[in-house]
């Protein structure tokens, strides 16, 4: 008598177990769906409020559109022309280019000796790393208010005003007129005060990359510790990042307008090319067309100032090409 067991033909298949190359397919499946679950919202989100406004700008731009962002009449280039003719515009980019080659150079230097003083300290580091990167924190409107109101007030109270009293000179009106212009000091100090910190930080993290070996051989060469190192080493070891430092600041030149826009209030003079903008789109005439074709025009010239500092410093470039 045979005792093999048979199998209901009604019942059910014992399920087959997943074979290793099916398990990994369903794995790859659900990897991909959770990439576009946490992505999607954010390119759907860069898609809808940054690149359909760049494109909708750049199509205002060749448009009469006054009081409108909708198009009514083509104008080809009429607005770039008006835009490039225009005497608050143009003097708006010289006088921020100006700025740019005083501010870029000064927070550089600024930052990079920061990070110096910081990373040759042996006790609370951490406490004076976190102190200088405070200010980074802050924003731009509040810094600017705090400045204009309680430090360059121009009243005899104002905290400069009394310190120079201590001195002898009498009140100045720091943002009164442009002649002489002390706007430009307080507006440097903010900017100074708030950037400082953050590109302390890319130099501290630098800074502790160097190989200790490069300065023990230079040791045993004779270099002096200071200046030479500095020099020598130091300087060169950290080219990559202040290239990036100084593409950063450039472009925050050119973007400069939370802080300008309060400080200066209304004033005609010392306005950037953003604030300038601002006016001429959202004005009394308020004319999108042409403030679209300003936008474009301030664009590219980041790009063309981008592109030659990447060309003299060597932004990009691969170590074989140094």
């Amino acid at each position: 008598m045979s005792t093999t067991a048979t199998r209901d033909p009604e019942s059910p298949a014992p399920a087959t177990p997943a074979t290793p190359a099916r398990r990994r397919r369903r794995l790859r499946g659900t990897s991909t769906f959770n990439f576009w679950l946490f992505t999607g919202p954010f390119l759907l989100g860069l898609a809808i409020f940054v690149y359909v406004p760049i494109g909708w700008s750049l199509w205002l731009s060749f448009f009469d559109a006054r009081f409108t962002v909708t198009p009514s009449e083509f104008i080809g280039f009429d607005n770039y022309r008006y835009m490039l003719t225009n005497d608050d515009f143009t003097g708006s980019l010289v006088t921020f280019t100006v700025f740019a080659a005083f501010i870029v150079p000064t927070t550089w230097a600024f930052s990079l000796g920061l990070a110096l003083m910081v990373n040759r300290l042996r006790f609370l580091r951490a406490f004076f790393r976190s102190v200088f990167f405070l200010p980074t924190a802050v924003s731009y409107v509040a810094a600017a208010l705090i400045w204009k109101m309680s430090i360059f007030s121009g009243v005899r109270f104002g905290l400069m005003n009394t310190v120079l009293a201590w001195f002898g000179v009498d009140n100045i009106a720091w943002l009164a007129s442009p002649d002489p212009p002390w706007y430009w000091l307080v507006l440097v100090t903010v900017r100074l005060w708030l950037q400082a910190g953050f590109f302390m930080i890319l130099f501290l993290a630098a800074l502790q990359n160097i190989p200790q070996e490069l300065y023990e051989a230079a040791a045993i060469d004779g270099a002096q510790p200071g200046w030479q190192t500095f020099r020598h080493i130091t300087l060169p070891q950290l080219r990559a990042t202040s290239t990036a430092v100084i593409l950063l600041l450039l472009v925050q030149a050119y973007q400069a307008f939370d802080e300008f826009f309060n400080l200066l209030s209304k004033s005609t003079w010392g306005r950037p090319p953003l604030v300038e903008l601002y006016y001429i789109a959202l004005g009394e005439n308020q004319d999108y067309g042409a403030g679209s074709a300003g936008a474009v025009i301030l664009t590219l010239l980041i790009c063309v100032v981008t592109l030659l500092q990447g060309r003299f410093l060597g932004f990009g470039r691969g170590d074989e090409s140094k």
